[in-house]
């Protein structure tokens, strides 16, 4: 007796079967990296959540340092989601309520790690409260290029999981 399909299950068929160009859109909601998106479309079929997982992490490990700059160029300044944006609303909401000064040296600390490496501070933010990040910003902030480069690739990675799932669960 087979088992009836799971809400999981559809939304994953419907995933396997759209066209190449409509899911390099829908992918580049999770990732803006155009080379991760393809790459992932062409891990297709899915057989499960397990496998899209793998297709992310694959992804994320071939990406050169030109696409993690694609990859993070779709996301917002830790501390100041994108208005409107209910997917970085969602993910930042632990600087909800942050006193001024504590989003104040957010920003300081933003600006100082932008000028060192080029490029916004990327952590996965879910569950994460403002003095959290901020810590986590100051620790890395010591780090060389290459070493947070790939700091930024693992987090991406979480980041892009948490929405697959997202995907996975609400279709």
């Amino acid at each position: 007796m087979t088992q009836p399909a799971t809400p999981t299950d559809i939304v994953l068929d419907r995933v396997n079967a759209i066209d190449g160009e409509v899911l390099d859109a829908l992918l580049k909601e999770i990732c803006s990296s155009h080379t991760w998106a393809t790459l992932v479309r062409l891990a297709r079929p899915y057989r499960d959540r397990d496998a899209f997982h793998a297709a992310n992490a694959g992804a994320m490990e071939a990406l050169s340092p030109a696409d993690l700059d694609d990859a993070m160029a779709g996301h917002a300044r830790i501390g100041t989601p994108k208005p409107g944006d209910a997917t970085s609303q969602r993910e930042q909401a632990g600087v909800q309520g942050a006193d001024e000064a504590l989003l104040a040296d957010l920003a300081a600390a933003n600006a100082s790690y932008e000028e060192k490496f080029g490029h916004v501070f990327l952590i996965c933010a879910t569950g994460r409260t403002a003095e959290t990040m901020l810590a986590a910003l100051r620790e890395r902030h010591p780090n060389d290029a290459a070493t947070e480069r790939e700091i930024v690739r693992g987090e991406l990675r979480k980041i892009n999981d948490i929405r697959i799932d997202r995907l996975l669960d609400e279709g």
